[in-house]
């Protein structure tokens, strides 16, 4: 299990899945103030970490493009409002 390991460590596979658990946590369970409390900012973190590696993939498939050969090689990142 990855709890207890900074978000920045995980991947966004293990970051999801523990933001999943620990939302099923605090929505079934009568929990104490400040057990809820550290819970929910471990998911505000969690969710900080996928939201950062979504869009650094994001920009990553932005900077693909289409070759000669029906591949695909890497570009240099341009604005879509870019000349």
């Amino acid at each position: 299990m990855t709890k207890g390991k900074p978000p920045e460590e995980l991947t966004y596979e293990q970051a999801f899945q523990e933001l999943e658990s620990l939302v099923a946590r605090l929505e079934s369970a009568d929990l104490p103030l400040e057990q809820a409390l550290a819970l929910f900012e471990r998911g505000q973190a969690l969710a900080a970490r996928c939201s950062s590696l979504l869009e650094k993939a994001e920009l990553k498939l932005r900077q693909l493009v289409p070759d000669a050969s029906g591949g695909y090689v890497e570009a240099e990142f341009r604005e879509e409002n870019e000349g």
